[in-house]
Parts: C-alpha cells; sequence; structure tokens
C-alpha cells in the first residue's frame, strides 16, 4: 500500500464518500422487506438493527459531522426500517451529506463528538469505512453483493489497519480473520475488521 493510499487528498476522500455512498444507496433498495428479522453474522443483530445502525452513522451522522452538529437523541432510538420508503429516504440524506463534504472548510480542523474531538479528516475517512463494511455486511445479510473500486478498497483497507485497535476497544472490530497476503485489497480489509470475506448467505442459515 502507498502513502497515497494512505493520506489522499480531499478530492480523493470526497470520490471514495461518493462512491460508497451510492454503493450503499443501491444495496439499500435491495433490502427485501421480508429480510428484516433475518439473522447476521454481526453478533446480536437481526438485519433490521443492522440497517438502522448503518442509516444512522453513515447518512446523518456524515451530514450532520459536515455541518458541525450532533446528532439528535431521537435519531439514536429511531426504526428507520419502519417506514416503507426507508431505503429512497436513505439514499437521499447519502446525497445530502455527500453533497455537505463538498464543502472544502467541512474538511478543516476537528470535530467535537462530545468525549473528544477529532480531525474531520479522520471522520470522514472513518465513515466512509463503515459506508463500505457495513454495507458489505447488508448485502451479505440480503444475498447481494458489494462493488466498490480497487481505488476505494485499498482506502477502506488503510483506514481500518489505522484504527483497528481503537475499534476493536470498544467491541467494533472482533480479531481479525486470517486470508491470504494477495488476498483483495476489500478482502483483506474485511479480515482485519473480524469479517471472512468468505462469508455467505448460505453459511447464515446453518
Amino acid at each position: 500500500m502507498t502513502h497515497d493510499d494512505l493520506n489522499p487528498g480531499t478530492d480523493e476522500l470526497h470520490a471514495h464518500m461518493a462512491e460508497c455512498a451510492a454503493e450503499a444507496a443501491r444495496i439499500a433498495r435491495g433490502v427485501p422487506a421480508d429480510r428484516l428479522s433475518d439473522p447476521t453474522h454481526c453478533p446480536g443483530w437481526d438485519v433490521r438493527a443492522l440497517v438502522n445502525h448503518w442509516v444512522l452513522y453513515t447518512s446523518h451522522g456524515l451530514e450532520h459531522r459536515a455541518l458541525r452538529k450532533q446528532l439528535p437523541e431521537e435519531l439514536t432510538s429511531r426504526d428507520f426500517t419502519a417506514e416503507p420508503d426507508w431505503a429512497e429516504a436513505y439514499a437521499d440524506r447519502l446525497q445530502r451529506a455527500v453533497a455537505a463534504w463538498a464543502d472544502p472548510a467541512a474538511w478543516e480542523g476537528e470535530i467535537d463528538l462530545g468525549m473528544a474531538k477529532v480531525p474531520a479528516v479522520d471522520i470522514a475517512s472513518m465513515v466512509i469505512k463503515e459506508m463500505a463494511v457495513h454495507g458489505w455486511d447488508v448485502a451479505t445479510a440480503t444475498g447481494q453483493e458489494l462493488r466498490v473500486s480497487p481505488e476505494a478498497a485499498r482506502f477502506v483497507l488503510g483506514v481500518v489497519e489505522k484504527h483497528g485497535d481503537l475499534y476493536r476497544q470498544y467491541d467494533g472490530f472482533a480479531d481479525p480473520v486470517p486470508v491470504p497476503e494477495d488476498a483483495p485489497a476489500f478482502d483483506r480489509a474485511l479480515a482485519a475488521s473480524g469479517r471472512d470475506p468468505r462469508l455467505s448467505r448460505t453459511a447464515l442459515d446453518r
């Protein structure tokens, strides 16, 4: 992995954000209404719980961080999937969030998370990772496939490797899963986050 993969400019970061947001919206539209109670590989979470987490932090969270606003308390317990058009609402919110980060000022300085202040670039990078990795979670649980470019995959891998210990500290990641050294970048990102990239819908049903 090159230095540029780990430290892209904000224009490149925004391009990764737009790509992963579009893919997240596509996967959301493919979630069948009758699969929301299905299990996932995320312990204790069914598809509904996983989708609600994904929607909250990758659309509402992304937009609020760009605008330097805290997430309203009522959003943290909201069942977005209870709305018949939740997937379209999610896609619209993602577009708004990506548009908010088109402002160069959104990338400057730090964002106050309440318990700590974190550089805006790091926040955006971690949310891009959430779009892709949780997008894969949702896709895997609903018989879909996540597709990201090699460039975005290498970026996500860099974010996972950089922040992996922090995520594991708060049980966001499990222990790494072994994969071949020459595995595709996104497979290595999944494995480094404690996910088995070979997982299939069939495996979840066993």
